[in-house]
């Protein structure tokens, strides 16, 4: 029983004596860490170039009206119509964030403290349903309000993800029965 102790209160680890090997190894890890979230960086800047086609997002009106619904949670993201995993990033769309959503009859004002906000008009609103992810976001069947809209001659669907998820289901049959009776206007 002694025997064991007195190995095992020998075994020490080896004194690292080849600092500059280790040092190497761990410059060279930080560099390719730096390498490639510098690829990834240029990679959103240039997906922003390819939809440089996208007209800028509208502003909301001065007297948007009563508010139907409002909303606080998180935005996380939009992306082609249809396409969950083809995001958008031109103008801001791309960057997830808080957001305080607001439905009135003018139509949907998007405020993204910290990113850009935007207005989607009630005649370019198409569709509102659950669904269960959008680009980079998965949740649980029917955990993301996704809103698709028209800008310019691109439908986006954009996802939304309220703080309280039972508002969810008011959303989505407020903004289908708006989008209906706009329909029907036309």
């Amino acid at each position: 029983m002694t025997s064991v102790i007195l190995l095992a209160a020998e075994k020490e680890s080896a004194e690292v004596t080849d600092w500059a090997a280790r040092i190497g190894w761990v410059i060279g890890l930080a560099l390719f860490v730096a390498l490639v979230y510098w690829l990834m960086r240029e990679g959103w800047k240039w997906r922003g170039t390819l939809q440089g086609d996208l007209p800028e997002l509208p502003s909301a009106p001065e007297t948007p009206g009563e508010a139907r619904l409002t909303m606080e949670g998180r935005y996380h993201g939009s992306t082609t119509a249809g396409q969950w995993l083809d995001r958008i990033v031109a103008h801001g769309l791309g960057a997830r964030s808080r957001v305080e959503l607001t439905l009135t009859d003018a139509g949907l004002d998007v405020v993204r403290p910290g990113a850009a906000d935007f207005f989607v008009p009630a005649a370019a609103l198409r569709e509102a349903r659950l669904d269960k992810g959008i680009a980079g976001k998965v949740l649980t069947e029917g955990g993301l309000l996704v809103v698709t809209w028209a800008h310019g001659d691109k439908l986006i669907d954009s996802g939304f993800r309220s703080d309280r998820a039972a508002e969810h289901g008011a959303w989505v049959a407020t903004l289908n029965d708006m989008i209906n009776k706009t329909e029907g206007a036309r």
